[in-house]
């Protein structure tokens, strides 16, 4: 099949160009995000989108019009589809929804074990002949309690991780399956995990119930100095109240990998640029705050299983094979 690709970065064009040796496809790489102005730009009957892409009922009626049938996302979250259009359209829509847990969850240890040891400002310190230890005390992570919101396959393999570290691990999933206990995790009430965790990392999806679930709310419910880590999805997140919270000292550490309007920054070099998102300058200018532009995905590993399902799975819908990615409403 013909596969346009939207939002195309270099390592994209590399994985796929070397998985599509086994699949035989047509590939076209575009750099342009997609949205109601690019989608016209479409050829052939795929297109392939990412996690920040727009997908919306005017995008999809511009795609089912220039003959695309198959929507094909190179990722897990789907928030940004309007599958009640997709399906009204005769618009299949896949996606990859696991291509690598590991990448994400070993991320978010990264994001801890930076923000508790200061690693980063530690390295900059010593390029510059500073070797004083002021202001980089951290914390044992052996005995502290870590609250997991979502144990799908990336909390649960976080949760294995941090059992490891030594770590007391709560979980809270409104579907939670056997693994979980048999990891050790203990399943308890969300008001209860706020209480108790002296970590709060996120790994459920955008949903209706989800957006903005950390908000002033919750955040009035969490310990004194909470350390909170956010590698799923940015719009889980009420930013405002996390400032609110950084400034009370309520949250004592922040790490993100994502951001609730990181459309407009992230995957882009701006550095020559002044950015208008006052909010995110606002985050930055905090020195508890570790923040990574959506980069918990990014292994050989993950991208070249990304590559290879996304093509299998086009390739299923070409054959007329059983779509076992299928999203419906």
């Amino acid at each position: 099949m013909n596969v346009t690709f939207f939002n195309a970065k270099p390592y994209d064009q590399q994985f796929f160009e070397e998985a599509n040796r086994e699949y035989g496809h047509a590939l076209e790489f575009l750099e342009v995000p997609l949205n109601a102005h690019t989608a016209v730009l479409a050829r052939g009957e795929a297109v392939c989108m990412f996690v920040n892409d727009v997908a919306n009922a005017e995008v999809l009626r511009l795609l089912a019009a220039a003959g695309v049938r198959v929507l094909a996302l190179r990722c897990a979250g789907f928030n940004n589809v309007d599958l009640k259009t997709a399906a009204k359209l005769g618009l299949t829509v896949v996606r990859v929804p696991a291509y690598s847990p590991y990448a994400v969850a070993e991320h978010t240890l990264a994001l801890i074990l930076t923000l508790n040891r200061k690693t980063h400002r530690a390295y900059n310190r010593v390029r510059e002949g500073n070797f004083a230890l002021n202001g980089l005390m951290g914390f044992d992570l052996h005995g502290r309690t870590v609250g997991l919101i979502g144990l799908g396959k990336i909390g649960l393999v976080t949760a294995g991780i941090l059992k490891g570290f030594g770590c007391r691990v709560l979980g809270y999933d409104s579907n939670p399956g056997p693994e979980a206990e048999a990891l050790g995790v203990e399943l308890i009430a969300l008001d209860t995990l706020y209480a108790q965790s002296d970590i709060i990392s996120l790994h459920c999806p955008l949903t209706p119930q989800t957006f903005h679930l950390i908000n002033e709310e919750s955040i009035g419910k969490m310990k004194d100095g909470v350390m909170l880590i956010n590698t799923s999805r940015g719009a889980i997140i009420d930013t405002k109240a996390v400032v609110q919270g950084l400034k009370g000292e309520k949250i004592k550490y922040l790490g993100l990998d994502v951001y609730e309007e990181e459309g407009d920054l992230f995957f882009e070099d701006l550095s020559g640029k002044v950015i208008q998102d006052d909010v995110f300058m606002r985050l930055l200018s905090f020195n508890n705050v570790l923040i990574t532009g959506h980069q918990a995905f990014l292994t050989t590993d993950a991208l070249r299983n990304i590559a290879h399902v996304t093509l299998r799975n086009i390739s299923d819908f070409e054959q007329q094979r059983e779509l076992t990615n299928q999203l419906l409403p």
